[in-house]
């Protein structure tokens, strides 16, 4: 791992809420599929009303950057159509928000369009000490056995096997997840999957669905809990233990909840690779929202050993964006601060934004981002 720059081959596959994110009442939509253009272009918005009645008063909001108030007014409706006209003066992204009354918390619909999508540059620069950080909590790491723990179980699909996994991780911590392969065969390709933001168990078709498909494939839990229990043990920790957890720690690089995260992923990789039955060719990772925050994370630490990363809507890119006038990703730590140093805080989130949008990843990349 030797991070330099952002050097990562992205598939594009949804650019920014191109396709509008709205009540069948009313939709936002640009003019051109894929809301994607050039700097210098003029983008045509289509505001559609579906109502069974005539459109009611409705008012727009157009935000640079997701974040940046530049423009509003009031809409008129011709045949249930109005039309806004907003253009790109340099590379990034454009939000419409549209209300309509009576106002609600669900009249309400947003769409989105971005101009150059590969000139858009990351908010944050590489912190000086980035490869030295890194490189010592991978250290940190290698001096905790794994010491893998395997309790077979039924997968409840035929021809495949499945186990219930423990590993241990920095700290006292552990990692848990689930593991099937086909029941025949010697060598397969391996897949790890990680998992969207909450608490939660996990389902065994995640991975027995994989492994029918031919996978040897790995789940983790992204957090240190027994993977089975009842919907009421996950919904006390939510409330209790690990409500917000995604703030706990974040005004310190050392203390950050993710660390853990991050780093049971990069065992779980180090796990599959010693596996008798992997291939020794593919080994991919996959995951959305907080798991593409994760999948991306483990490519970068793991540039040569992931050959495919999948990852969508990423969460935690661009932390630091409201520096030049963004809106960040989830889970917002710019400005989630209350009772912390801000400056702690945005310090730790430099550090703790996506490693691959500071290094090279050689893995291909497929992406659909938030």
């Amino acid at each position: 791992m030797r991070p330099n720059y952002f050097h990562v081959r992205a598939l594009i596959v949804i650019a920014f809420a191109a396709a509008s994110l709205c009540r069948a009442q009313l939709a936002v939509r640009p003019d051109k599929p894929g809301g994607m253009y050039e700097v210098g272009d003029t983008v045509h918005w289509v505001v559609e009303w579906k109502g069974e009645t005539n459109p009611p008063a409705a008012h727009y909001l157009l935000k640079s950057g997701g974040l940046k108030d530049v423009g509003q007014g009031d809409l008129s409706f011709s045949n249930d159509i109005a039309g806004i006209e907003t253009r790109f003066d340099a590379p990034g992204t454009m939000l419409v928000e549209v209300q309509w009354q009576p106002e609600s918390a669900t009249n309400r619909a947003v769409g989105g369009a971005v101009a150059a999508l590969d000139r858009i540059t990351p908010a944050a620069s590489m912190p000086a000490d980035f490869d030295t950080f890194w490189k010592a909590k991978l250290k940190e790491l290698k001096k905790v056995s794994p010491e893998p723990k395997l309790a077979e179980e039924t997968s409840g699909k035929s021809g495949v096997a499945y186990w219930k996994i423990t590993m241990n991780n920095i700290r006292g911590t552990h990692i848990e997840g689930q593991i099937a392969r086909p029941e025949k065969g010697k060598k397969f390709p391996a897949l790890l999957i990680v998992q969207w933001a909450g608490v939660y168990g996990l389902q065994k078709s995640w991975v027995t669905d994989r492994a029918a498909e031919g996978w040897l494939a790995l789940n983790i839990e992204p957090h240190d809990l027994p993977i089975d229990e009842p919907a009421a043990f996950y919904q006390e920790q939510f409330a209790g233990p690990l409500k917000d957890y995604w703030s706990i720690g974040n005004d310190g690089r050392d203390t950050s909840y993710f660390l853990r995260m991050y780093l049971s992923c990069y065992r779980a990789v180090e796990y599959l690779k010693t596996r008798p039955d992997w291939n020794g060719k593919t080994l991919v990772v996959m995951g959305d929202s907080q798991g593409g925050q994760q999948t991306i994370m483990i490519a970068g630490l793991h540039p040569r050993d992931i050959t495919a990363a999948l990852a969508l809507v990423p969460a935690n890119s661009d932390t630091l964006a409201p520096d030049i006038g963004r809106a960040p990703g989830w889970p917002h730590w710019y400005f989630n601060t209350e009772g912390k140093d801000p400056a702690k805080v945005h310090e730790a989130a430099a550090i703790m934004i996506l490693p691959t949008s500071r290094g090279t990843l050689n893995a291909p990349c497929w992406s659909a981002w938030d």
